[in-house]
């Protein structure tokens, strides 16, 4: 059990170290907001970070085939510590619905069921999450663990329905490819009772941010296609069961390479193999040597068939093992292989979740202390102007003086005038972005989905239903192309302004940062690749149904390319002030740093005694400036050492 005790903990470790990066950073917005620092931009970023930090999760998808024992290795590696099967594990089918394991601390223990009528409707799942009376909820009783098993075997409910229903809901063709095995040659059929399910729990490990997303296999991803498009892309890992008796059959091929196969590297190491039921080859007359070296081979072999490494094809025995955790026999436990795979995940999830949360923690706040040190560094470069110009009066006469304010007094005029530029460049930056938020608009985006639906509708035919969703997916590019181009027509005036602006003050210019639409193109290009190869399978599979199935893909992929607008509208937000929230500074500084020069020269005009005061002044001021400098730095040091420092377990995970 040592090995579900340092998964614990690491996931502990984790949750803290996210807590202890948090209080870091509201630490160093404290001190902002206390040396008046912080503006309405750093408080917004702030707490966006922070959000992030409270909100983040964990997501771990299980994908198999019906009968390959997911759900019992669900309850191996998570859940043994109920002492009993938390969910349903049964021959044949169990897991009906794509289910989600996760802690809402705003909600009772409970199991959220989402009809399967609601696939009549025109909304994605994540649409109804919105909606709480389109569920159906039961709550779950944590002190009586059959009580518990009882409520979550909801899951693999079906029910009968009549064939014209099934066809509506995409889940039956009259050709005797039924997406289901279970058929009548009369006129109802068995279909699952449920569309999604929601098993809210509060299990330490669902606490920290851990989300399990158990998936039925084929079927539910052939037919769901918000399991295709949105769930399993955003899961931090994969773990795809297979039967180490069955070894890799072609449905299970099939499955890898249209859904779970990766592009790139980084995607790849999130992917595991889980070879189960090799308790299945344990022959009592073959040494164990040899029936290890079966079991080697066959993992070898998996991992050559799927093009994985070797490490990321683990074989195990989840029975076992859940039984062997039940019972406390560490011997069994070893042998069903259990520990390694826990170690994997132990050993691979975790940090390389952290590292990712870390390092875009890291940035944000290297950012805005950035953009602090700088308004910092401009206060210091005139202060240290300001001490020149007024040590270099002591001993001059009053003619010199006037001589200065005269100049103070041409540059305040000379900038003020310069305002006018400035609010003429607002003026126009205004009507640009105006332009750019138009491009990207939801209602565009409204608009072309409806003349897509409709083409759609009116196309009973392959090519005409290929040309409505060619013609979706190129308008949305030409929005963004669009916008790129109007992103960079304003990059470009923006850019000239800030040179300007630096020129006139002698100081250092800033370039603003581009904005770049390849994320959002490269999102599109895979909705569009998802569609594509799923449109074949579905047209092919299905006859009557499939007008409902492709209705229902092109709701989802619009579901996603919505996510996709509003993900570009806030990033285009945030970059559009953090293109013109420096030069606004800049302008605010300069301008009271000027009207505070005009005032010291006019005082010590007035009275020339006041020199020595006003350096004093300004000599304090400097200190003050250095050593918010020095604290910033050392702010920064302590979010950097929360970043970087090594994942140090707690106590227990060392423990025997």
């Amino acid at each position: 059990m040592v090995q579900s005790r340092e998964l614990a903990a690491r996931f502990d470790a984790y949750g803290e170290w996210r807590k202890r990066l948090a209080q870091g950073v509201s630490a160093l917005h404290e001190w902002l907001k206390r040396q008046e620092l912080a503006d309405a931009q750093v408080d917004q970023k702030v707490q966006r970070l922070l959000a992030r930090l409270h909100e983040d999760k964990l997501i771990v998808a299980f994908v198999a085939e019906f009968s390959r024992g997911k759900s019992e290795l669900i309850n191996a590696i998570f859940f043994a510590d109920f002492g009993e099967r938390l969910l349903p594990t049964t021959a044949g089918r169990t897991t009906m619905c794509p289910t989600e394991l996760l802690h809402d601390a705003s909600r009772p223990p409970s199991i959220r069921l989402l009809p399967i009528e609601t696939r009549l409707k025109d909304a994605s799942v994540m649409e109804f999450r919105n909606f709480p009376d389109e569920w159906v909820s039961f709550p779950l009783d944590l002190a009586v663990a059959s009580k518990m098993r009882e409520t979550l075997a909801k899951v693999s409910e079906m029910k009968r329905v009549p064939l014209a229903l099934a066809r509506a809901l995409g889940l039956h063709d009259d050709s005797g490819a039924a997406t289901l095995p279970a058929r009548d040659a009369a006129a109802e059929i068995e279909v699952p009772r449920w569309r999604h399910a929601i098993i809210n729990v509060p299990h330490p490990l669902l606490q920290q941010g851990l989300v399990i997303l158990d998936t039925p296999g084929l079927n539910a991803i052939g037919t769901e296609p918000e399991l295709t498009l949105s769930l399993l892309p955003n899961a931090h890992a994969v773990l795809y069961v297979l039967a180490a008796d069955a070894g890799v059959t072609k449905t299970d091929l099939d499955v890898w390479n249209r859904h779970l196969a990766a592009d790139d590297d980084a995607q790849k190491g999130g992917r595991l193999v889980i070879l189960n039921k090799i308790d299945a080859l344990w022959d009592e007359l073959k040494p164990a040597a040899a029936i290890d070296a079966e079991i080697d081979r066959q993992v070898a072999t998996t991992a050559a068939l799927l093009g994985l490494s070797p490490a990321q094809v683990h074989a195990v025995s989840a029975q076992k093992g859940l039984v062997a955790k039940v019972h406390g026999d560490d011997h069994l436990l070893a042998r069903s292989r259990l520990p390694a795979l826990e170690d994997a995940l132990t050993s691979q999830l975790i940090p390389a979740k952290r590292g990712i949360v870390g390092a875009a923690a890291h940035a944000e706040v290297r950012a805005l202390v950035g953009a602090i040190r700088s308004l910092l560094d401009a206060r210091q470069a005139n202060i240290a102007e300001q001490l020149a110009e007024l040590r270099a009066l002591r001993g001059k006469n009053q003619d010199v003086v006037e001589h200065m304010m005269q100049r103070v007094r041409e540059e305040k005029e000379l900038f003020e005038r310069g305002l006018q530029r400035f609010t003429a460049l607002r003026t126009v930056f205004t009507q640009q972005t105006n332009a750019l938020f138009d491009v990207i608009a939801l209602e565009a985006l409204r608009a072309n989905a409806g003349r897509t639906r409709r083409s759609i509708e009116r196309s009973p035919f392959t090519k005409g239903v290929r040309t409505a969703m060619a013609e979706f997916f190129t308008s949305i590019r030409r929005d963004f192309d669009d916008a790129a181009r109007r992103a960079g027509e304003i990059h470009e005036m923006m850019r000239a302004m800030y040179a300007r602006f630096s020129a006139e003050r002698g100081t250092e210019t800033f370039i603003p940062p581009p904005f770049s639409m390849l994320k959002y193109h490269k999102e599109v290009d895979r909705l569009e690749r998802a569609y594509n190869e799923h449109f074949n399978t579905l047209w092919n599979m299905l006859s009557k149904a499939k007008f409902a199935l492709t209705r229902r893909f092109f709701e989802t992929i619009a579901s996603r390319v919505k996510h996709v607008y509003d993900v570009a509208n806030r990033d285009v937000e945030s970059w559009l002030r953090a293109v013109m929230s420096p030069l606004e500074t800049q302008v605010r500084e300069h301008h009271m740093q000027l009207r505070r020069r005009l005032e010291s020269v006019e005082r010590i005009h007035n009275a020339s005694g006041e020199l020595e005061e006003r350096i004093g002044e300004l000599e304090h001021q400097d200190e003050a400036l250095t050593a918010q400098v020095a604290t910033l730095a050392r702010s920064v040091e302590v979010i950097d050492g929360i970043v970087l420092q090594a994942d140090a377990l707690p106590a227990v995970a060392n423990a025997a």
